[in-house]
């Protein structure tokens, strides 16, 4: 995703793409007013769904996890940075309802569907 994002976002915003332990997100937007995180997440809705939630205004729906194989998911990472007072002023998560996390799991129709919506609706936010 982070590939169709540059070269495509106004001038001033960075695009980062992080794998490893979630948890190394706040460090990464330390100093940031605004941050936009998508991840994959299981809700129980059906896989490919998107959900947009502003995590600033508080804390993430206890249904939404992190669609994840690390210790602490997004979700957890937003949550101890918010303890730590260490929170964006701004916080969106695009969490993109997962069907199978496996590692080397192609995505699904729906699911390669919805990152083209996230990419649209990301840059529609930051126009």
């Amino acid at each position: 995703m982070a590939q169709r994002l540059r070269g495509r976002v106004p001038s001033g915003v960075e695009v980062r793409e992080l794998e490893g332990e979630p948890v190394s997100l706040v460090e990464a937007w330390d100093g940031a007013s605004e941050v936009f995180v998508v991840d994959a997440v299981r809700s129980g809705s059906p896989p490919g769904m998107l959900h947009r939630i502003d995590a600033s205004t508080g804390p993430l729906p206890a249904t939404l996890s992190a669609a994840s194989t690390h210790t602490l998911g997004v979700g957890e990472a937003i949550e101890l940075a918010r303890a730590l007072g260490r929170l964006p002023e701004r916080l969106v998560l695009y969490g993109i309802e997962a069907e199978s996390i496996a590692a080397g799991a192609q995505l699904t129709p729906s699911v390669a569907d919805a990152v083209d919506d996230a990419v649209e609706r990301l840059l529609e936010e930051l126009a």
